[in-house]
């Protein structure tokens, strides 16, 4: 494989075209959002690049776990092929931006752990992740504790941030901690693999995920603030120090209980009353959220009309396909609760106006 530059990235740039335009499409999102129900809307499904996943699905396997799930085997067949396909210099990032997947994994053994669940209860939700899985799942949650399943984990990324967060967990008797640390420990390392790389790949990189580590670090500030009401101290500690355009400053400012919608709009120049939105912050912040990720998905779609030979094309192709995913779960689920469209539709991304982001 060509290792670098423009002939590095020639054969993934026409693979990653095929699969983007595989994405739905707003009559897509028309068709689905009008589905009578959860088996219609898989029917629709079938008709879409998810029919082969879905298939084998009758009418008595369709659960909103199974469809799920489904959908996630797609989306994890489709990280691995182009993790795969990138030069190998690029390689490391793709594989650590997939493996928090893996991440959403063991946090969900951990907490199987914590409320008794059983095998069946958390195979189901877990992330299929193909070749790349090395998490001995079934044998964590049979381990019965937190402190034996953490250590049948393979020593690795993991190791070191686990070791340190565990005696939170056995002081507090909390997985609060222990996933915080999981998350920042993530982003830290996706941060460096993004800022090892170098000319156009680097710049690329940080100009896709950085929106995204920065939306993350702020909301889980204001999450901090606004729902658990931490210290000051407790906040700072439990949030990246910088990102790419949310900077220290901002993080303690939340820290300290400055103005939050004066933050926002100093980070993001140009989003519709801010101030009105987060009026009232406990109903606000989920609605600052759908916005930011709006926001994203109108950043990620720019790179397919600029110049292609670049680490930018597939991972913003991955990052549009994890709205999308986000989008079919909340179908799924308000198909399978009966949910009128008007009560699920605001919460949708897909079809998106770009120049309405404060819908």
């Amino acid at each position: 494989m060509l290792s670098n530059g423009a002939p590095g990235y020639a054969a993934i740039h026409s693979r990653v075209r095929v699969m983007y335009a595989a994405l739905l499409t707003p009559a897509d999102e028309i068709r689905l959002r009008e589905a009578a129900d959860l088996p219609a809307l898989v029917g629709l499904l079938k008709d879409t690049a998810y029919g082969p996943y879905l298939s084998t699905l009758d009418d008595k396997d369709i659960t909103p776990r199974r469809v799920v799930f489904q959908i996630k085997q797609r989306i994890s067949d489709l990280y691995l092929s182009i993790i795969h396909s990138v030069p190998t210099h690029a390689r490391p990032l793709m594989i650590q931006l997939f493996r928090h997947f893996e991440l959403d994994n063991l946090k969900a053994v951990l907490r199987g752990i914590v409320s008794a669940s059983s095998w069946e209860q958390v195979r189901d939700i877990l992330f299929p992740l193909g070749s790349l899985s090395t998490l001995p799942a079934e044998n964590m949650l049979a381990a019965g504790t937190i402190e034996a399943a953490l250590a049948l984990m393979p020593r690795g990324a993991y190791s070191e941030t686990i070791s340190h967060a565990l005696q939170r967990y056995n002081e507090e008797q909390s997985l609060f901690p222990l996933e915080v640390a999981l998350d920042l420990d993530y982003w830290r390392r996706l941060w460096l693999d993004a800022n090892r790389l170098t000319s156009e790949d680097r710049t690329q990189a940080l100009r896709i995920l950085g929106p995204q580590l920065d939306m993350n670090n702020l909301m889980w500030a204001l999450r901090y603030k606004v729902y658990h009401h931490l210290s000051e101290e407790e906040i700072i500690n439990y949030t990246l120090p910088s990102g790419y355009r949310v900077r220290d400053e901002n993080i303690r400012a939340i820290a300290a209980g400055a103005n939050i919608a004066g933050i926002v709009e100093g980070i993001y120049p140009g989003l519709d009353n801010i101030e009105g939105l987060l009026e009232q912050p406990e109903s606000g912040l989920p609605k600052l959220e759908l916005l930011l990720q709006r926001r994203l998905k109108q950043q990620f779609s720019t790179v397919f009309t600029g110049y292609p030979f670049h680490i930018g094309l597939p991972l913003a192709f991955v990052m549009l396909l994890e709205l999308e995913l986000q989008d079919l779960k909340v179908l799924i689920e308000a198909k399978s609760a009966q949910m009128a469209s008007a009560e699920f539709a605001p919460y949708l991304l897909l079809n998106t106006n770009p120049g309405n982001l404060s819908a």
